[in-house]
């Protein structure tokens, strides 16, 4: 009988030339490159191009696939019309799944033998996504929906779509940066979910929209969430202590603090961190970056020597509030940008694919009979 592992903890799935991680020394690599360096010197789109591709383009490579981007960012009329049928109050990540799902109705790729097809379909997925969050914002507020701008960068066409702004130079980089920073991350549940929709070659969006549903959740992307609503609940920094105490005591789950893989600082932290100081060296300070700094400072002493310590999560809502987006769009936000490894894994998974069927441990009776309804 084969030994039964829950949650899949360490078995090897797959083999992967994507994202590399290694937990015990707070190490994450993109195609081999450290995240630390592709953080400070690269950007989303070039980010997304040396993921799908496996390689640093050129300058004509990067100004086609940037060409390319920009030229299918806008949302059909018909996936608008679904946004607005959609409950104002619904969460936006089930909007961005309701949408993701649907944009494959409007540019099916069915066909996933098409490699070409593949790609434009990726792309369409990588430009879109920002559009349909932005659009549902302001559908939602009853907001006029702001056209993609072609001007703009990545980051920078995002924030204009949110509220109609073109934002200043240190904006655009952070909310840049961001994305750089959630793009890929190895064999998370959402990129997992991704590749098993993926073997069964069931079209992209599909694939990605499988991988939103994915992500929503509170245990993987939607832990940044948590982590505000969190810290909203700490009254001062002075009651942070207290509050350490009282969920260590009690056991309870410690919003951003911990990782599946790290046993160091997760190293995205690192640099999130850094970016939340200048944000609000800029913006304006808020009470809940000093309430964070001390809860992690307390938690190493008490929880370091377990290997708890800061995950992404842990400061990235801190720099999405930081610049006055809505709590319910930063695991949004999330997904904006890891759909570029989404798409990067869907197509290694085509290369060599087997349908993924694990099997399972059956732990239910045996020889049962059938009980005539009168009889039961």
């Amino acid at each position: 009988m084969s030994e039964f592992v829950p949650g899949l903890a360490g078995v090897v799935a797959a083999r992967s030339a994507i994202g590399f991680i290694n937990g015990l020394e707070g190490i994450l690599r993109y195609r081999g490159i450290r995240i630390e360096e592709l953080a400070e010197k690269s950007t989303f789109e070039e980010v997304s191009y040396l993921l799908l591709f496996g390689k640093l383009p050129t300058a004509t490579e990067l100004a086609a696939f940037d060409a390319e981007l920009r030229a299918v960012r806008a949302v059909p009329a018909c996936v608008l019309d679904i946004l607005r049928a959609l409950p104002a109050t619904g969460h936006p990540m089930l909007a961005l799944q309701t949408a993701t799902a649907a944009l494959g109705t409007v540019n099916p790729q069915m066909d996933v033998s098409d490699r070409a097809g593949n790609l434009r379909a990726t792309y369409r997925l990588i430009a879109s996504m920002p559009t349909v969050v932005a659009a549902f914002d302001r559908i939602r507020k009853d907001l006029p929906v702001i056209e993609p701008d072609a001007s703009l960068s990545h980051a920078a066409n995002f924030m204009y779509m949110l509220n109609g702004e073109r934002p200043a130079a240190n904006v655009e980089r952070l909310i840049d940066v961001c994305l750089v920073l959630h793009a890929e991350h190895g064999f998370n549940a959402s990129t997992f979910t991704g590749r098993v929709i993926g073997s069964s070659l069931a079209n992209p969006y599909s694939v990605v929209s499988g991988a939103v549903g994915s992500l929503s959740g509170p245990l993987h992307g939607g832990a940044n969430e948590r982590v505000l609503e969190m810290l909203q609940k700490i009254p001062s920094v002075d009651a942070v202590e207290g509050f350490l105490d009282h969920m260590i005591e009690t056991k309870q789950k410690i919003m951003g603090l911990g990782h599946r893989v790290y046993k160091v600082k997760d190293p995205r932290s690192h640099a999130l961190q850094t970016l939340a100081k200048d944000v609000f060296e800029t913006q304006g300070g808020t009470p809940l970056y000093a309430i964070a700094t001390r809860l992690e400072q307390l938690a190493a002493d008490r929880m370091g020597d377990k290997g708890i310590y800061p995950n992404v999560d842990f400061y990235s809502g801190l720099v999405y509030e930081g610049l006055g987006i809505e709590t319910d769009l930063f695991t949004p936000v999330f997904a904006i940008a890891r759909v570029s490894g989404w798409t990067a894994h869907w197509l290694e998974q085509l290369e060599d694919n087997r349908i993924y069927r694990p099997t399972q441990m059956y732990v239910g009776e045996k020889d049962a009979h059938y009980v005539e309804i009168a009889d039961r």
